[in-house]
Order: structure tokens, then C-alpha cells, then sequence
């Protein structure tokens, strides 16, 4: 197992730590049997020509930002903040769905260094705006994460915070997250947790009857799902307050809605309080949600409870599923999705019958944190249901996935992030994007999603209308090309 170091400010990046990848162009078996040969020891492969590139600062962001009592300042120029009003967007929406009672305003600022910054530092800058923050916010616990220009110029980030946490006496964390520290902008992730995990979580005072949930803001399913054991969900971080997460020390386990998020925190919390982590990867189609489920009961010492409430659930939803995959199956599919979600969505669809034409997965971690062969997400999907063709570990090339789209011409596309759908529906291909990571859990998420993938299918008349009257900004030269013709050998 990878040894978790809380006692650094940084944490090793996914290069490093997991070895993780951008570059592969095959087969999902042809993947995973790679993996196996190596030892998880995978070489990756550069591109000579990249349209774009995720930052590691949003994804650490995206862990923090969320938190309901929190503050956090960008350190960096004022430019480098503006792709955080996103998250303020998501958690008003979110927090309506969750019914929050009191929903609090974001609180995202920047120190807007500026040039003369650059050349005579931007520490002094950093401090006052530490304490400007405190007076006008009231924060329990202050993140400053930092940006390529704070990274490039050198700033003693960590000093300046932990001088400012003697003298506010509030956790002052700092989050070494910089675009360029990492080609996996996933590394962002792994930075925020370490730094909740190191300055936030405490010692517990002793076990409760919670279960911690490293999600994104996804429904609450788990609530309903928990008390059937007698246990209540500890979300993390999506409206969390600086004190739930300073207990999470004291849950019975910790569950991961997607690997590639949780992977790092799941193992710092086992490693360094004492919290189990399923290490089976989350409840996606049949085989994977019995398999969590079982997990889940041999942990928390409910075997029997856990074998009643799958025999409740396929009474219930397999007549469901049976007549949904009468209506899916011969129906083809590409996905494009971060890498353990994008397995996920893989397995259902194959889990609904139908014929999965490829995949653009924005990354690939060979190993996890806790190097348990039970929480690769692919190799389950594999092993379960079969090999993917077309499979392309990109980082979000978009010149990739148009020319493989043009090329295959699947019945539906399936993405996870933003924007992503807009390039199939461009081809006239009915694509679908489902923000709630949840969406497909268990047995009921599995009939959800099948009847929107068939809801979508049916309804293509808008994308078809759309496909007559868009222009592809992608040259017919490029089209005609081999999709991969630009990812090294």
C-alpha cells in the first residue's frame, strides 16, 4: 500500500504516486492486461499536438469550495479564479435539491497578483488578504490554493499560512495545486484532500454510527440505503461544515462514489485515523452493486441485513431491467468521462445490452491508493461484461473524439463533464449528460438510467435539425485522418 504522508505540505502527484497516464489507443483488455504485465508500472505516451488540457487549481477547487463554512483564496492572478464561480453555481442548484435548510453564500476570493508581483513577491499580498478574508467572512477554516504564477515565482505559501493560523487561530491550509505541477488535472483532487486531511480531521473522540461519502454533489440515495443498517451518511465535502469534517475521523467506514476522486482521502483517512474504506469500486450495474453491497455488510457486520436488501432490490427492479434491455439491445454507444465514472457507464451499459462502440476516458490510473485489486473500475468492467474496442485514454482531446464520432456513428454518446455532449449532437448523434454521479447507483439507478438512455434515443429530432444546420470547425483533412495520428508511439 502507498504510505500516505500527512507531515508534508504536498502530496506526490498521480505520476508519480499511481502512475498514471493520458496517452493509450486500443482495447480496454488491451489495457488492462498492460497493466497486469508491468506491475501497474505504465509509461505514458506525449501527444505532438494537444487542443487542451484540464488545471489541477479547479479540481482542488472543486473539493473545497463546496465546504458550507469554508473560505478560499485563489493565489494568483485574477484571472485564474474566474472558472470558480462555476462550483457557487453548483451548490445553490445542489443545495435546493438536497433541501439545505440555510444554504450559505460562497466564499471565493484572489490576492489578483499582478506583474510587479511576479518580480517582488506576492507573500505580503497573501497575508493581508488572509486576514481581509477572516474580518469580512468569519470563516471557520481558510484555503489559499495556489496557481502557476505563485508556483513560478516562489512563494513560501505554507509559512504564510501556518503564521496565519497561530494568529487567527483557525485552520489556514495551504493547497499546492498549480496547472503545471501535473499533466492529471486529477492530482488537483488528491491536493485538496491532503490538505483537509492534514489540517482539518482530527483525532476521533470516538465511533459513530456515520459512514463517510467522498462524492462530488450527487442526490442523497445513500441516506435511504444507510439506515436500513443504521447508519447515516457523512457527505464529503459537498456541504459539509468544517466540523463534520473534522470528525469524519469517527465514521464506521468510508465509501467513494467515484475512485478517481476518492482514492487518495480514502486511503489517508485508513492510514491515518483509522476509518476502512470499501475497496470494491462503486455500485454500478449487478455484478459490481453485489459485490459493494456485500462489502458494505461484512464491514459493518451485517452480512444477513445486506443479502436481504439485494434479494429486496432484484424482486423489485429485474423485471425492470429485463424489459429495458429488450428495448436497448442492438442499440450502440460511445462514452466520455473522467476514469472511473467513464468504467461505471461502460458497465451499464453493458449491463442493459447494449453494444458499447468506444470510449474517450480522460485519464488512467493503473493503481489506486490502497492498491487493491478490487477498486479497478476497469478491470471489473472487463471481467464482468466483456472487452471495449475503441478505447482512448485522452485528456479531454476533443479534435480525438469528433474524428472517432464522425467515424462510428454510435446511436447515443454518453459524457460526464460539460460541453463534451455538444460535439455529438453537432453529428446528429442523441447524446446524453447526467451531472449526478449517483444517477446510475444500485438497481433503481441502473432502470433510471436505462430509461433515460431510451428516452434520449427516441427523442433525436433536435440533434438531427442541429447536425443540418452546424458548421464543424474540424477541416475534412482532419476527419480523414487516423483519430490517433498525433499520439506517439
Amino acid at each position: 500500500m502507498s504510505k500516505v504522508n500527512l507531515n508534508i505540505p504536498e502530496v506526490e502527484i498521480r505520476e508519480i504516486r499511481l502512475n498514471s497516464i493520458t496517452g493509450f489507443q486500443g482495447t480496454a483488455k488491451e489495457l488492462v492486461d498492460a497493466c497486469s504485465a508491468c506491475g501497474g508500472k505504465m509509461k505514458d505516451k506525449n501527444r505532438s499536438f494537444s487542443q487542451c488540457l484540464g488545471c489541477g487549481t479547479s479540481n482542488a477547487a472543486c473539493t473545497l469550495t463546496l465546504i458550507q463554512d469554508a473560505a478560499i483564496i485563489s493565489h494568483g492572478p485574477v484571472g485564474c479564479s474566474t472558472c470558480l464561480h462555476e462550483f457557487a453555481f453548483t451548490y445553490r442548484v445542489n443545495a435546493y435539491l438536497r433541501q439545505l435548510e440555510h444554504p450559505t453564500q460562497r466564499k471565493i476570493f484572489s490576492t489578483n497578483l499582478e506583474e510587479k508581483d511576479t518580480i517582488y513577491g506576492g507573500a505580503k499580498k497573501l497575508e493581508a488578504a488572509i486576514r481581509e478574508v477572516h474580518k469580512r467572512a468569519k470563516p471557520k477554516a481558510i484555503f489559499v490554493i495556489t496557481t502557476c504564477a505563485a508556483g513560478i515565482i516562489g512563494d513560501d505559501v505554507e509559512s504564510v499560512t501556518n503564521a496565519a493560523q497561530k494568529e487567527l487561530g483557525i485552520p489556514v491550509v495551504a493547497v499546492f495545486c498549480e496547472g503545471f505541477r501535473s499533466k492529471m488535472w486529477t492530482s488537483g483532487f488528491d491536493a485538496g484532500y491532503h490538505g483537509i486531511a492534514r489540517k482539518i480531521i482530527k483525532p476521533a473522540r470516538q465511533k459513530r454510527n456515520i459512514i463517510n461519502v467522498i462524492n462530488f454533489w450527487g442526490s442523497d440515495i445513500f441516506r435511504e440505503w444507510f439506515a436500513e443498517f443504521g447508519y447515516e451518511p457523512n457527505y464529503i465535502t459537498p456541504f459539509a461544515t468544517v466540523d463534520s469534517l473534522s470528525y469524519s475521523s469517527e465514521a464506521a467506514l468510508t465509501i467513494q462514489a467515484c475512485s478517481t476522486l476518492g482514492s487518495y482521502l480514502g486511503a489517508a483517512l485508513e492510514q491515518g485515523f483509522g476509518v476502512p474504506e470499501i475497496r470494491n469500486s462503486p455500485p454500478y450495474g449487478i455484478a459490481q452493486t453485489d459485490r459493494w453491497f456485500r462489502e458494505l455488510g461484512q464491514i459493518l457486520g451485517k452480512e444477513k441485513e445486506a443479502e436481504e436488501f439485494l434479494a429486496r432490490k432484484k424482486a423489485e427492479y429485474m423485471p425492470k431491467i429485463e424489459a429495458l434491455r429488450e428495448k436497448l439491445k442492438g442499440k450502440t454507444a460511445y462514452v466520455t468521462a473522467g476514469a472511473s465514472h467513464g468504467h461505471s457507464l461502460l458497465a451499464l451499459l453493458k449491463e442493459l445490452g447494449m453494444e458499447t462502440q468506444g470510449a474517450a476516458i480522460f485519464h488512467h490510473d493503473p493503481k489506486y491508493d490502497n492498491e487493491d485489486e478490487r477498486a479497478d473500475t476497469l478491470s471489473h468492467t472487463v471481467a464482468d461484461y466483456g472487452d471495449v474496442p475503441n478505447y482512448n485514454v485522452c485528456n479531454k482531446q476533443e479534435f480525438e473524439l469528433v474524428n472517432v464520432l464522425n467515424r462510428i456513428r454510435p446511436d447515443i454518446l454518453l459524457a460526464r463533464h460539460g460541453g463534451m455532449t455538444l460535439w455529438g449532437a453537432k453529428l446528429g448523434i442523441p447524446s446524453l449528460l447526467v451531472g449526478d454521479e449517483h444517477f446510475g447507483m444500485g438497481y433503481e439507478g441502473l432502470v433510471a438510467y436505462g430509461e433515460r438512455i431510451l428516452e434520449t434515443i427516441e427523442n433525436d429530432e433536435f440533434v438531427k435539425n442541429l447536425a443540418k444546420h452546424s458548421v464543424n470547425p474540424y477541416t475534412k483533412w482532419w476527419l480523414e485522418q487516423e483519430p490517433y495520428t498525433f499520439l506517439g508511439k
